[in-house]
């Protein structure tokens, strides 16, 4: 009881005593007095006898009036399907070692170079108003504002993703979020996605493990799942995936600690980076990557560009390449977070991306995703705008913001006109074509359980399985008791017994 009481006091002191709740005093003692005159939309100076009152006027002649109402029914725009909720920052990647030898990737061309970066960390399934402490997989998105356009870096705080087959990321994303005839997340979704493609399995040993809640952002890890193929200046290609390890370490929170701060706060992990960036004490990452040569990947004993499983790092160790620092807040949220539109597709020459179908199929979902949410034109809205460099289309017109329209340049290609002309890579490559098997991870499910887990962990694991298999219907809690046996016996033992004792226990209780 003092170990709550003592968290709970904690959280408040934490919520009513943070930089985010002085955001508005800081602006107003900054400022020192009104920053100028309001006015419409249009720049047109307000008079105070219109935003005084409405009565007894006639409102359509009242431009604040029309300009502002008209306005506020349209200010929302579509949310993620998933990822909607984030937390993001601003800051820089630094190269601390070189690797030239095997990728021409202008962000790593020399040590010390400092590339401007933005990051955003999301939950997959809570909606934009949902706990920051849902259990469930982290995005974990960072794009680099590089010479030659942006590199966006789509992982997840877990080193795989839960299907091999683009077919049903559909059905993943779907049996996850809310049902649709009570719009409540209904474990009986859950788990029959779960049991129907056990190989989503060992990602979701994860989420119902530790890692399913992270103590902060700070100490959230970040991969980013796919095996991508890089190219060097002569052409040689190599095969690397990224990790992004917290210099803070990776800390999280268990199931009980979750679930009062929720009650208190919704928003901590968001309230937490903003805090710590806004008094100095800045989050950063050591950056490393995982590398193979085409022949590690021709003798490899199973596939390497299969998502739903990790590289071991026995075989392929860690090659250190920079530090991730978050020094920067955001000045408005909208404008910075809610409008940021990472991809997959946001490549740069020397990067060439995943060979698998889930990297291709991301390619399309996401780019689809930010026309719909943001418009044709997103990419010129100053986030996701790639400053570093000079980008010059021929695309034209569509929904705003089209900025200056590409001005008077041609806008078609080939033309006669001095229209901007392609780069000429000499040292081509493109990326391999692999064949895929069906999805098998059940020796690295079982590995994780057996070698990587503790007994404290195997505990809060059984833990929070029985929390959502609990409320599932009986034939999917014998059909997860057969998965999770065949993954070790001791788990599925485990489990079985646990759904045991919760039916006498509820029989119990109701017979009292």
């Amino acid at each position: 009881m003092f170990r709550l009481l003592f968290l709970l006091f904690s959280i408040v002191v934490i919520a009513f005593d943070d930089d985010p709740a002085q955001q508005l005093p800081a602006f107003k003692e900054r400022t020192k007095g009104p920053i100028g005159l309001m006015t419409t939309s249009n720049g047109v100076p307000v008079p105070y006898r219109e935003v005084s009152s409405s009565l007894n006027t006639k409102f359509l002649f009242n431009e604040y009036l029309l300009d502002s109402i008209t306005h506020i029914i349209r200010e929302r725009i579509p949310e993620r399907f998933v990822h909607a909720k984030g937390a993001a920052a601003f800051g820089y990647f630094e190269v601390t070692h070189d690797i030239t030898n095997i990728c021409k990737a202008k962000l790593f061309s020399a040590v010390g170079k400092k590339t401007p970066i933005v990051a955003r960390f999301s939950p997959i399934n809570p909606e934009r108003g949902g706990s920051d402490l849902y259990r469930d997989a982290r995005g974990f998105a960072v794009r680099f504002y590089t010479e030659d356009g942006n590199f966006d870096m789509v992982g997840f705080n877990t080193p795989m993703f839960s299907i091999k087959d683009p077919i049903y990321f559909t059905t993943f994303t779907h049996s996850q979020k809310r049902n649709p005839a009570t719009n409540l997340f209904d474990s009986n979704m859950l788990w029959d996605f779960v049991t129907e493609r056990p190989e989503s399995m060992h990602i979701f040993l994860m989420v119902f493990g530790d890692r399913g809640i992270p103590y902060a952002i700070r100490n959230l890890p970040g991969f980013n799942i796919h095996t991508y193929q890089v190219v060097n200046e002569a052409g040689e290609y190599y095969f690397v995936r990224f990790h992004f390890l917290p210099n803070s370490g990776i800390k999280h929170m268990d199931a009980e600690q979750a679930r009062i701060i929720s009650g208190i706060d919704s928003d901590y992990l968001i309230r937490g980076l903003y805090r710590d960036i806004a008094k100095g004490d800045f989050p950063s990452w050591s950056v490393s990557l995982q590398i193979l040569t085409l022949e590690d990947v021709k003798n490899a004993d199973f596939n390497v560009f299969d998502v739903t499983k990790v590289l071991p790092l026995d075989k392929y160790p860690l090659h250190p390449i920079g530090q991730m620092v978050l020094n920067k807040n955001f000045d408005n949220y909208f404008a910075e977070v809610e409008q940021l539109a990472f991809s997959p597709s946001n490549l740069v020459p020397g990067i060439l991306g995943g060979a698998d179908k889930i990297f291709e199929a991301r390619r399309l979902a996401y780019r689809e995703a930010q026309y719909y949410r943001l418009g044709v034109n997103f990419n010129k809205i100053r986030v996701n705008c790639p400053f570093m460099g000079h980008p010059l289309t021929y695309n034209r017109d569509g929904t705003a913001p089209v900025r200056d329209n590409e001005r008077d340049i041609p806008n078609y290609y080939p033309n006669s006109f001095n229209g901007p002309i392609p780069y000429m890579d000499y040292n081509t490559t493109k990326l391999i074509d692999i064949v895929e098997d069906e999805p098998n991870n059940f020796d690295q499910a079982r590995d994780l359980y057996q070698n990587q887990m503790s007994a404290d962990e195997k505990e809060r694991l059984i833990d929070n399985i029985l929390y959502s298999l609990a409320t599932a219907t009986k034939f999917l809690q014998a059909r997860a008791i057969t998965l999770l046996s065949t993954i070790h016996p001791d788990l599925g033992s485990r489990v079985e017994q646990g759904l045991l004792s919760n039916m006498t226990e509820n029989y119990m209780n109701l017979k009292k």
